[in-house]
């Protein structure tokens, strides 16, 4: 091609992309994650500290480009292969990793910032929920409508989950909202696991499970608060090997006191708490009996009064036994709440029995009567759905 003087030389698109695409041999194209290998914690301290290093090649084989880029790649990171794994570190080097590192649920389902209260004197458990961060979007709009859930493990049931109001088109929702669960006594503390779950409510279709994470009670200290900021999990299983027939049906408040000048016991049942909802609008009207058995003259049944419509009843009322104090020891105490329904039979709602053949906190409460007498004793006790040897009919 002849230029004049002064023109500058010009190339066709179709020269361009001729001289672009064909200089020689068609090569692959490598994908961007070639060039930014993913390791799960971070480069391996390999990297930092050793030289690149590529292995040798036999005289025989005239290197390739293509096994130059790839031995570039990994001895950058200080390794001879692909199959070859970054050296092991330290324990205490892992541990300190694990407690920074965000895995991918922490990303993907979000955080959540919560404290709990144990306060011993007044068997109180307090859940404070503070805020959440980073939810995983759940609706069409990119944004969730989000509330959290307690249930106390073993044991869960309707009695004893507490919720949070719900905000709606949010994914870092600030509840700072506290729930209180009743009636908590050292033994829970020992045995029970605080369920916390975020869901997604819907109003034309099932809530959404979002995630969730447990602590175990016996973490918290009696009377000291302890904050927590986690990650939350994917659904976790709960555990089938529980026993359904002593599912939980709330928490009772009673009473004990062996008179001298009345030469009786006195019961006292002042409240109820979480009390499992019998009636189609989420309540119950709960009364509570109370046996002591043997019963051979069928004489020693009292009842209270019936609260309507609540799940949390104070009834402070009292009930005298007449009986010789060496007689207690071979006696039992039967305590059943049931829901009053008008025109059919009463709903039985739980019960606990307390006596010489009891165990844990209910022996407990008997054995401390007994030993102190004219000193009233107050207990927490928690209602089962099965008593046995109990004639469960009104």
């Amino acid at each position: 091609m002849t230029l004049r003087k002064g023109e500058r030389a010009t190339i066709s698109i179709q020269e361009h992309m001729a001289i672009d695409v064909c200089p020689g041999p068609i090569k692959p194209i490598k994908q961007i994650s070639d060039y930014f290998p993913r390791f799960p914690r971070g480069l391996p301290a390999a990297a930092a500290s050793r030289p690149a290093s590529r292995p040798p090649l036999s005289p025989a084989e005239p290197p390739r480009e293509e096994d130059e880029d790839v031995d570039r790649l990994f001895g950058a990171y200080g390794a001879s292969g692909p199959a070859e794994q970054p050296a092991p570190r330290p324990a205490e080097e892992e541990a300190a990793d694990a407690e920074g590192y965000e895995s991918d649920d922490c990303t993907t389902l979000g955080t959540l910032d919560f404290s709990l209260l144990y306060d011993q004197e007044n068997n109180a458990l307090h859940c404070t929920i503070n805020k959440a961060k980073g939810l995983k979007p759940m609706d069409h709009n990119g944004l969730a409508d989000p509330y959290v859930k307690l249930h106390l493990l073993p044991g869960a049931s309707k009695a004893n989950k507490l919720r949070t109001k719900t905000l709606r088109n949010t994914l870092n929702p600030t509840w700072n909202e506290t729930l209180t669960y009743y009636g908590i006594t050292d033994e829970d503390m020992v045995r029970k696991t605080l369920r916390i779950s975020v869901c997604d409510e819907d109003k034309f279709r099932h809530n959404e499970f979002i995630g969730e994470t447990r602590i175990p009670l016996k973490k918290l200290k009696p009377n000291q608060t302890k904050t927590f900021s986690i990650c939350l999990e994917k659904q976790l299983p709960i555990d089938k090997t529980e026993d359904k027939s002593l599912e939980e049906r709330g928490r009772i408040l009673i009473s004990l006191k062996y008179s001298s000048q009345k030469q009786g016991l006195l019961v006292g049942i002042i409240r109820c708490a979480h009390l499992a909802a019998m009636d189609a609008n989420g309540y119950s009207d709960p009364y509570v009996k109370t046996y002591l058995k043997p019963d051979e003259d069928k004489k020693s049944k009292h009842k209270t009064a019936v609260k309507k419509k609540t799940l949390n009843p104070e009834f402070n009322e009292e009930f005298c036994y007449e009986i010789k104090h060496g007689d207690l020891a071979k006696k039992t105490l039967e305590v059943t709440v049931w829901d009053y329904d008008i025109g059919k039979s009463n709903d039985f709602i739980g019960g606990v029995v307390l006596g010489i053949n009891a165990k844990g906190e209910r022996l407990k409460h008997w054995f401390d009567c007994l030993k102190n007498k004219d000193k009233k004793i107050e207990r927490w006790h928690t209602l089962t759905n099965e008593l046995p040897g109990a004639i469960l009919s009104d």
